[in-house]
């Protein structure tokens, strides 16, 4: 793991295809091992998200190369190392779980992000109709020992459509992702016990994940 962040701090000061193309090999190397990081930590959550099985680590990365058609930074390379995974493929709405690897902004996440319209509709109308289910998934010792709440990211600041602003689950229904994020340090990547740790970090998601993952859109 240590080689991995010393691998993406070069990057970060020599973001250009000179330099990614003189060090190519390391970065294969790299990426093989970030592969069997993720597959080990994808074994142990099986056992508390049967649904995973059969998902496989080397879809579940990113690419490293950016898109940069619409950014103002034309920066060619992503300088971190990032996995989704969930039962549908990385890109697909499933709730599922992400391990971003960049150094002194590294970070897990569970549930899901930017969801579509309908979906996120649907996940409002679930809230609503099930509040007290919700708050208590969100409020047990597990969930906030790991990641305190749900990310307020990109918030709606004013009452959703549909809702009343006395609605006792408008701080719910505001949410525009349905997300938990855990920031780690570097020290928490490079520990041998960074994989176990992670599996348990998940695992305190899994009810968040169960909720997500009822729901149709």
């Amino acid at each position: 793991m240590e080689a991995i962040f010393k691998f993406l701090t070069k990057l970060g000061k020599n973001n250009n295809k000179e330099w990614f193309d003189a060090n190519r090999s390391q970065y294969q190397d790299l990426k093989q091992e970030y592969i069997g990081i993720v597959d080990k930590v994808i074994q142990q959550c099986t056992v508390f998200d049967p649904m995973l099985k059969g998902v496989e680590a080397s879809k579940a990365i990113f690419r490293i190369n950016r898109d940069v058609r619409f950014s103002k930074n034309k920066a060619p390379y992503k300088t971190n190392f990032g996995a989704s995974i969930n039962p549908g493929g990385k890109k697909t709405m499933i709730a599922g779980y992400y391990i971003h690897l960049e150094p002194g902004k590294s970070f897990l996440a569970a549930g899901t992000y930017m969801p579509e319209p309908p979906y996120l509709s649907a996940i409002r109308q679930e809230i609503d109709y099930n509040l007290e289910e919700f708050k208590k998934i969100v409020n047990t010792k597990e969930f906030k020992m790991e990641f305190t709440s749900l990310s307020a990211e990109d918030a709606l600041k004013t009452v959703p459509k549909g809702y009343d602003k006395e609605n006792p689950a408008l701080e719910f229904l505001k949410l525009k992702h349905f997300i938990v994020v855990k920031d780690l340090t570097d020290n928490d990547v490079l520990s041998k016990h960074f994989i176990k740790n992670t599996s348990k970090s998940f695992k305190a998601a899994i009810p968040l994940i169960a909720f997500l993952r009822r729901i149709k859109d």
